[in-house]
């Protein structure tokens, strides 16, 4: 299997697999791991909304009741989770806003589509980079809200509790 494994990574190899050849890894830990990376390798990028079958094709917010898209945004959200693609913070967004996001920066996501268990994806939605305020208000834990404080100067938004709580597959906090 190991050497199955090496002729067929051959044309990938280069610096990262040295560690390999250094006799410190099991050959089974040695085995999973160059299988993962043949994975990676041969894994197409595709948008995100291509990898179902069919094409995860949502209709226009605008065209749904508020129960329709809340239903909508639910079925996406479980068939994104079934192919391990995740959603984290949130709970500051309407069910509206959340419909929009995935509609417009997830599904059109360019994405190595790895079929592994281990592999998963996760989209913040308050990055502190991109919303820093979003972030300090709702998930900022006191000592990040504290590092943020030291580093930057610029005051702190007040915490406050998630105006759509929600608890989602696969959330890791």
């Amino acid at each position: 299997m190991n050497a199955k494994l090496r002729d067929e990574l051959e044309p990938f190899f280069d610096e990262s697999m040295k560690i390999l050849d250094s006799g410190r890894v099991p050959i089974r830990v040695e085995n999973e791991f160059l299988s993962a990376i043949l994975a990676w390798e041969r894994a197409p990028v595709l948008p995100i909304s291509q990898w179902f079958s069919p094409s995860l094709a949502p209709p226009r917010a605008d065209q749904l009741s508020a129960d329709e898209l809340h239903e909508v945004l639910w079925d996406m959200i479980d068939k994104l989770a079934s192919r391990r693609i995740y959603l984290d913070f949130t709970d500051h967004l309407s069910d509206a806003q959340l419909y929009r996001l995935v509609v417009r920066d997830i599904l059109p996501s360019q994405e190595k589509m790895v079929d592994l268990t281990s592999h998963c994806i996760y989209f913040n939605c308050a990055e502190p980079d991109g919303d820093p305020e979003t972030w300090l208000r709702y998930y900022a834990s006191e000592e990040e809200r504290q590092g943020w404080l030291e580093e930057t100067g610029e005051p702190l938004p007040p915490v406050e509790s998630s105006p759509f709580p929600r608890k989602l597959p696969g959330e890791t906090r």
